[in-house]
């Protein structure tokens, strides 16, 4: 059988590296920070990059590459590179494309780690940042100008857990020759590949539901072989590379993500439907719900609907607040896509720093509450939540 005819689960449990003489089932750990040469001119050479080698595993290690062919097959990628955190790969991606002068057309609905790095840093170094409404797609080419170079967004989007027409962006970067980059930590390579839809590079804060267990932090960068050249220059000199044992960690989680992601999105439906026709909750969004206002969008883009649902509580802060206090089963975190359920309360903490009207552009409201739903049995998950709105 055809490597390329292998289902998306056997691509993500058979993909491994070659076996050492000791025949093992399992990949083992490379804790090593360097690697030996044969002679001097095989050292030459290695440094040269006229072999295909390990040298330094701030650049290469068998574990990173494991994890960074599984992902390149997953999102169909032509190559990669893997680091230390979800912000490491958002950081040196723009970082290694950008030079002072360019320009960003972003959706503003993005990671409010994002949001800084675009507002906060990058003007420092002469780059600029334009946003457009998720919910005004039509507007966006009156953002682009000469010097406009990447086009930037999430899709679902943190936390408001908005949709955004990947096919449409994917049009636009072509036409106006832009590098698109998508941000799919919430879809995952399971449940959506941007680059079908037009995507040059896809992001991924491996951290989240790539792990799935809360254990590791990991990021990651796929997509065009040239770009992710650039990426790896960049990243090779400035040292946010991954961990040989959290890609070892990374790897394995890969084989589980299928099973765990049919199960994170059958119970977050089931949750989004209660919150739904719950008398405390102003509107639910979850992608497949079809209130949601990208329902469509997300059916034609999304397998499934992903295990994140926002929600607005009636009462704005107070209450978001209040929700929060009588939480019993449900873990209060920053951190999502873990097997436990997770709830945080944006304006409050996350996004306390912005101005009402800094949060309202990027549809976080007073009384918007974030849910991870994770793999526990959905019917306490959901006693729980009850409880905690009543």
């Amino acid at each position: 059988m055809n490597e390329l005819e292998f289902g998306f689960e056997t691509q993500a449990i058979r993909t491994q590296l070659e076996r050492t003489q000791f025949q093992e089932h399992s990949v083992p750990l490379y804790l090593t920070s360097s690697f030996v040469f044969e002679d001097a001119e095989d050292m030459r050479a290695s440094f040269a990059e006229e072999k295909d080698r390990n040298i330094y595993s701030r650049y290469s290690n068998p574990n990173t590459n494991e994890f960074i062919e599984k992902i390149c097959k997953m999102e169909g990628a032509e190559s990669g590179f893997a680091f230390a955190s979800g912000m490491a790969a958002v950081y040196s991606t723009l970082a290694a494309l950008l030079n002072s002068g360019d320009h960003i057309v972003s959706a503003s609905s993005v990671f409010g780690a994002t949001h800084s790095l675009f507002i906060n840093y990058f003007p420092k170094w002469g780059i600029e940042t334009s946003y457009f409404d998720i919910d005004k797609p039509e507007t966006i080419e009156s953002f682009i100008k000469p010097n406009t170079k990447i086009l930037f967004a999430e899709s679902p989007t943190n936390p408001a857990v908005d949709i955004i027409d990947l096919e449409l962006l994917g049009a636009i970067a072509k036409k106006h020759n832009l590098i698109l980059i998508i941000d799919n930590c919430f879809a995952t390579p399971y449940l959506q590949q941007p680059i079908k839809w037009g995507a040059h590079l896809v992001v991924h804060s491996a951290t989240k539901l790539i792990d799935g267990q809360g254990r590791v932090l990991g990021g990651i960068t796929v997509g065009d072989a040239e770009l992710i050249q650039k990426i790896y220059l960049f990243s090779r000199l400035t040292g946010p590379s991954l961990s040989p044992f959290n890609a070892w960690v990374l790897s394995k989680s890969l084989e589980t993500l299928a099973i765990r992601l049919d199960r994170h999105c059958e119970n977050a439906l089931k949750v989004a439907e209660f919150l739904e026709s719950h008398p405390q909750v102003n509107k639910v969004k979850y992608p497949f719900l079809k209130s949601h206002p990208q329902y469509e969008i997300a059916k034609k883009q999304m397998k499934l609907g992903g295990n994140i649902v926002a929600f607005e509580i009636k009462g704005g802060l107070e209450a978001g607040r209040a929700f929060l206090d009588k939480i019993r089963l449900c873990s209060l975190s920053p951190n999502l896509g873990d097997t436990r359920t997770i709830v945080t309360h944006p304006a409050s903490t996350t996004h306390s720093k912005l101005t009402v009207e800094e949060r309202l552009a990027v549809s976080i409201t007073d009384g918007l509450v974030r849910v991870s739903v994770g793999l526990e049995t959905v019917e306490d998950v959901i006693a729980d939540l009850e409880q905690a709105l009543s």
